[in-house]
């Protein structure tokens, strides 16, 4: 082949963004659906936890900390979902372990380290899912998740640290 000679690809790169909204452009569905799924549960769970544990908890700085957290993590329940149904899935229904596992730590100081091994755990399996080919608006929405969920850790670890 000599630098005169075209070659026509099936779906070179510049044409991804004809795809949105047409399907998974190469991702595997049922493998983004399950974690899809996982994630869903794992939200549902934190957020029914965090409300729980706000009102052990109070009002003051640390209550305000885990509504704003916990209204994040039911914020992304609602997208999770949205984007499951979109993509011909059906969303889960069950909450996750992590519910029980959250409200058996005794002291707010136990369940804000578990909080943040959590919100790491959804950190790792987003990166996952990034590292994949998804359409662009799973891919917006995903990213803002992450992004959000990095923002808590670090709130969460600044209260920890200045609480010691």
């Amino acid at each position: 082949m000599n630098e005169d000679d075209f070659r026509d690809y099936a779906s070179p790169p510049c044409f991804q963004h004809e795809l949105e909204g047409a399907g998974f452009a190469g991702m595997d569905r049922e493998y983004v659906l399950t974690r899809l799924d996982t994630l869903l549960e794992g939200e549902r769970a934190g957020a029914r936890g965090l409300r729980d544990t706000r009102a052990d908890f109070g009002d003051g700085p640390l209550g305000e900390l885990l509504a704003e957290v916990g209204r994040d993590e039911a914020r992304f329940c609602a997208m999770l979902t949205r984007h499951i149904e979109r993509l011909g899935g059906t969303p889960s229904r069950a909450t996750g372990v992590f519910y029980e596992k959250l409200l058996s730590r005794p002291d707010p100081q136990a369940r804000l380290r578990l909080l943040d091994r959590g919100q790491k755990a959804v950190v790792d399996m987003l990166d996952d899912l990034l590292g994949r080919t998804l359409d662009m608006e799973l891919r917006r929405d995903l990213e803002e998740m992450r992004e959000v969920h990095v923002q808590n850790i670090a709130r969460c670890a600044a209260y920890l640290a200045d609480d010691r």
